[in-house]
């Protein structure tokens, strides 16, 4: 994987990290109706784990050796 490659893909796990953020803030303290806090706070761990793990794989990755 490229290293532009690598940029990209760690700019969609920050983008995950921050949207989960929001959701689980919304499902919290904003949002009273059971079904949708469930179906937010859902969301927004799910995509809080695949930002986990992206970041995890961009780390360990290592750089790319390029020029």
């Amino acid at each position: 994987m490229s290293s532009l490659d690598k940029m990209w893909v760690s700019f969609a796990g920050i983008a995950f990290l921050i949207i989960s953020m929001g959701m689980i803030y919304l499902s919290r303290y904003k949002l009273k109706n059971g079904i949708l806090k469930f179906l937010f706070a859902l969301v927004a761990y799910i995509l809080l784990i695949l930002g986990f793990f992206i970041m995890v794989f961009i780390v360990l990755s290592g750089p790319t050796g390029g020029a």
